[in-house]
């Protein structure tokens, strides 16, 4: 007696959809339930508000060009930048005369925002991250914009230097990266303590 053998496809079918409803549909749920429930924060992207709207991301850089705010690290990422669709850094190797151009600029940009500033700038002003998209700069860097800062505010250097200090993160677990200022943080600690008589948005 002849026994009828399955069809070949059938197996694979048949895992096909078993996967793809486990790895499709409930373990996304799963996590993203977890992720809900114990970190919301993080999982709605990290969102900084003001008076109830969302202004920014604390993961994401912004591009700011008043004298009167704190300025960020530069961004690689195009004509748009800080441009999530675009993150990259600019892939010049250090010997590239583009490289050394572009933080030529920054660096005349800096200079001719705060004339007075014969500081040394700190290589975070001058040069992207990898990502091209990093919100924080190191305090030095932070504090070579005091001066210019306090002037545009009408406020005392050493109050726009104790922001600083007030909005200085340490290295995680104090192990890991280095000391950092997130720029969109600080400009609005900033616009809280030192606003300004006609005073837009932080950009």
């Amino acid at each position: 007696m002849k026994t009828s053998t399955p069809h070949p496809l059938r197996p694979a079918i048949t895992l096909f959809i078993l996967l793809g409803v486990l790895l499709g549909g409930l373990y996304p749920l799963l996590v993203t339930g977890l992720a809900q429930a114990f970190f919301p924060q993080q999982a709605n992207g990290s969102l900084i508000e003001r008076q109830g709207q969302p202004v920014g991301s604390e993961l994401i850089g912004q591009n700011f060009s008043s004298p009167a705010y704190f300025w960020g690290r530069p961004s690689a990422s195009g004509t748009f930048p800080n441009n999530g669709m675009a993150s990259g850094g600019s892939n010049l190797g250090p010997t590239n005369p583009a490289l050394k151009q572009a933080a030529e600029d920054r660096a005349k940009a800096l200079q001719e925002a705060d004339p007075g500033n014969t500081g040394a700038i700190p290589i975070d002003l001058l040069t992207a991250s990898a990502s091209g998209l990093d919100p924080h700069i190191s305090p030095a860097a932070a504090d070579y914009q005091a001066a210019r800062v306090a002037r545009a505010r009408g406020v005392s250097v050493e109050q726009v230097r104790a922001l600083i200090r007030g909005n200085s993160e340490t290295p995680q677990w104090g192990l890991f990266g280095e000391p950092r200022v997130n720029v969109l943080k600080l400009n609005l600690a900033l616009d809280v303590a030192a606003p300004m008589r006609a005073q837009a948005d932080p950009k």
